[in-house]
């Protein structure tokens, strides 16, 4: 409600709203809304109190001038000046404090939480920290520590709310598809949220500790530092012209779906997990492939794919965009084949000259702790060695002699 007179007004829609009415028609003014942690007790509040005595006894007095020759005007400004007012905010923050502690503790304790990760098909039920945990090791998407944070929920919520509407979450561009989202997301270095939007800040305890005080003017009394935001884009920046360089050394190896090429081994099987859903070394673990089983999969896959073919259906595409946009909106990426449709000797040559990524692959089988020459399935016999003329010592000494 209104302070002085019978407007009601939403305040989770129309707060400021109510803000000009106040000022417009009464000419009052409350100084650092954004800093009073209940607006709707606080009103109520002060409509109490400014019934019970006069407006001057609480409010300090402006005078504002139109111009020379108007007459000045009286303005009421409610502020924290007065110790009454500095009183209740404090009191309304540390009512705040205490409600998200106990929510906190509440979702600390939650074993329901059902939801899937926001950048791949895998799904969590029981505790928050699973999922939150999982995006950061296995995506390097990190929102902090789950025990620091709260309203996790609705924090999920808004960040898949962000990506269904194609919007990158840290720089909040739009793009015309997923594949083109997530591949920005990647190439830029921009999974993760954005710090100094404050938005983000109610799903944080931190900023429920110290009136009037965020995360970052916090985190600076701590150590003095007054460029955070310049410091992290420098960062950025020195971490992408890096990556950048790194990409353009070496042979380039194209992915088995677009035109999208790497000479980073890790970095085109980041590119097929998430634009593609499409990870072979879980696909070799699942179906216990040796690696030469994996090169006759990677050379029928780009055959298919080449040829306008679904592997997953056999469904043919006169357009290789129709061929990927089926595939993502069937799952048929995923849908692998029996081996007797794929391991065949033909599949042992490559469908491109020179590719590249079956060199990758001879990589990823050096640097995965031996897993496959433990039992590869595939026996290793040793050649014997013809015999000829020069086994013989005789021969050899003659022909020495001669």
């Amino acid at each position: 409600p209104c302070l002085f007179c019978d407007e009601v007004y939403q305040i989770t829609e129309k707060k400021d709203d109510l803000l000009a009415h106040l000022v417009v028609k009464h000419k009052f003014v409350i100084a650092d809304v954004n800093l009073i942690s209940n607006f709707r007790r606080y009103i109520d509040y002060w409509k109490k109190r400014l019934k019970e005595q006069p407006i001057t006894d609480y409010c300090s007095v402006i005078y504002i001038y139109s111009s020379i020759s108007d007459p000045k005007e009286e303005y009421y400004l409610l502020c924290d000046v007065l110790p009454e007012d500095k009183d209740l905010r404090q009191f309304l923050q540390k009512q705040k404090l205490e409600e998200v502690l106990a929510s906190q503790q509440k979702e600390r304790e939650d074993n329901s939480f059902n939801a899937q990760c926001l950048f791949c098909k895998e799904h969590f039920t029981g505790n928050r920290s699973s999922m939150i945990n999982h995006m950061a090791t296995d995506h390097n998407f990190n929102i902090g520590q789950p025990d620091n944070i709260v309203y996790s929920n609705e924090f999920m919520t808004e960040l898949q709310t962000m990506l269904n509407n194609l919007q990158c979450l840290y720089c909040e561009k739009i793009f015309k598809d997923k594949t083109s989202l997530k591949e920005h997301m990647r190439k830029k270095l921009h999974r993760k949220i954005k710090s100094n939007n404050r938005k983000y800040d109610k799903y944080y305890i931190i900023n429920y500790l110290e009136l009037g005080k965020n995360w970052e003017e916090i985190h600076t009394e701590d150590d003095g530092d007054n460029n955070t935001d310049i410091e992290d884009e420098t960062e950025e920046q020195n971490i992408t012209d890096w990556y950048k360089w790194k990409e353009e050394a070496g042979a380039q190896a194209v992915c088995l779906f677009c035109e999208f090429s790497s000479s980073l081994p890790d970095c085109l099987r980041d590119h097929m997990q998430e634009l593609h859903d499409f990870d072979l070394h879980e696909i070799k673990l699942k179906l216990k492939l040796n690696f030469y089983q994996k090169v006759k999969l990677v050379n029928y896959i780009r055959r298919q794919v080449y040829q306008g073919i679904c592997y997953g259906c056999q469904e043919e595409f006169q357009d290789k965009k129709e061929l990927l946009d089926h595939m993502h909106s069937t799952d048929h990426i995923s849908r692998i084949p029996a081996p007797t449709v794929w391991d065949q000797p033909q599949y042992y040559f490559p469908t491109y000259e020179n590719d590249n990524l079956l060199c990758q692959l001879e990589d990823c089988e050096e640097d995965d702790d031996d897993e496959w020459r433990e039992d590869d399935g595939v026996p290793v016999i040793a050649e014997d060695i013809p015999t000829t003329s020069l086994a013989s010592q005789t021969f050899r000494r003659e022909i020495l002699n001669t």
